[in-house]
């Protein structure tokens, strides 16, 4: 092993020149060998590994995976500055800043018992009790469902720093969807709002809410809205009660007479048909013969005005014919003969 032959030492006893590759440092009667090649493939290990961390650090902090069900909101200094589709992308490590929006659908029941998400008791009748245009009440609950359109709106744009997004926006949700359904079933009668318009009043809430929050700019959709529970009053079940059931048998006896309907009229409409094609028919036919029977009239016109008594003549003996054809018995007299009566009697003794 090579040794430092003549080390330039300072008072404490340190090596602070080297003049060959190994050496020994005195300090404190304690010797101790240092190889250089070792303290330079050291430091070139560290620096490699401080490189690949770094890397991988700056790798790992430079890309960022999106969800299908969800959207990424980039900050770039803290503004925003862009939105990503879902897939892989890259941001600026330690600059920029991705925040994560689900993008799915939620659905709130309404109302939640209070004009704010704050506080969320127990549903009563006298929440959901609302005035008709006939001045009747009805406890209405509808379901509302939702998703955000637009991440940047939905984060930013409308919000309350003392509560979460969600619970915030579902409480304005809330009170935009209970004023709405106010006015609307203020516009029709209880029985309307019970029975047949119940569809169409969920959807005109529907519009008429989403246009409210396009307003507020708060970066929701409203996908559906469904009318739930609309009863009576619990004073005024049994007369609402009473009610339906009537409207169930007049429907009964409607949908039975629309089902017999339904049957006769068929029937009656193919023997309309028929006697009508029976009538065609018949006077097709009833026209076909006095069509052949004026013709036999012009012609035999025509013969007897060329020869009147011939024409005569052979007319009479024809009918002549015709008449005594069909008759069974005959009896031919002599217009000459004078006594009737013997040729009765001895036609009766032949007999």
């Amino acid at each position: 092993m090579a040794v430092l032959r003549n080390p330039d030492f300072d008072r404490s006893g340190v090596v602070n020149t080297i003049h060959a590759r190994e050496f020994f440092v005195t300090a404190n009667n304690q010797r101790i060998e240092i190889n250089r090649q070792d303290v330079v493939r050291f430091v070139r290990v560290l620096a490699l590994v401080a490189t690949i961390v770094t890397v991988l650090v700056l790798g790992s902090r430079s890309m960022y995976s999106v969800e299908p069900s969800e959207r990424a909101v980039v900050l770039r200094f803290g503004k925003f500055l862009t939105t990503s589709e879902p897939g892989l992308h890259f941001c600026i490590p330690f600059v920029d800043e991705v925040l994560s929006v689900d993008m799915r659908e939620r659905t709130l029941r309404l109302p939640i018992g209070a004009e704010s998400s704050r506080v969320a008791p127990d549903v009563s009748e006298e929440d959901v009790l609302m005035l008709t245009g006939d001045l009747n009440a009805a406890a209405v609950e509808w379901t509302v469902q939702w998703q955000i359109s637009d991440p940047q709106q939905y984060l930013f744009t409308f919000h309350d720093s003392s509560l979460e997004q969600d619970e915030y926006l579902q409480g304005v949700i809330s009170v935009v969807g209970r004023t709405v359904m106010n006015r609307l079933v203020g516009d029709y009668s209880i029985d309307e709002v019970l029975t047949g318009k119940r569809s169409e009043i969920g959807q005109e809430a529907e519009l008429a809410t989403q246009r409210i929050l396009d307003t507020y700019e708060c970066g929701i959709r409203i996908t559906d809205l469904q009318m739930q529970r609309v009863t009576p009053p619990e004073q005024v079940k049994p007369s609402f009660a009473a009610v339906n059931e009537a409207v169930q048998l007049r429907d009964k006896y409607i949908n039975e007479a629309s089902r017999e309907r339904n049957e006769l009229i068929p029937k009656a409409n193919a023997e309309r048909d028929k006697a009508i094609r029976e009538a065609e028919g018949y006077a097709a036919r009833r026209r076909s013969e006095v069509k052949g029977e004026i013709d036999s009239l012009m012609a035999q016109y025509e013969q007897y005005a060329k020869a009147p008594e011939e024409t005569r003549r052979r007319l009479y003996l024809e009918s002549m014919e015709r008449v005594l054809s069909s008759v069974k018995d005959k009896t031919i007299i002599d217009s000459d003969l004078n006594q009737l009566l013997p040729l009765l009697q001895l036609d009766r003794d032949n007999d």
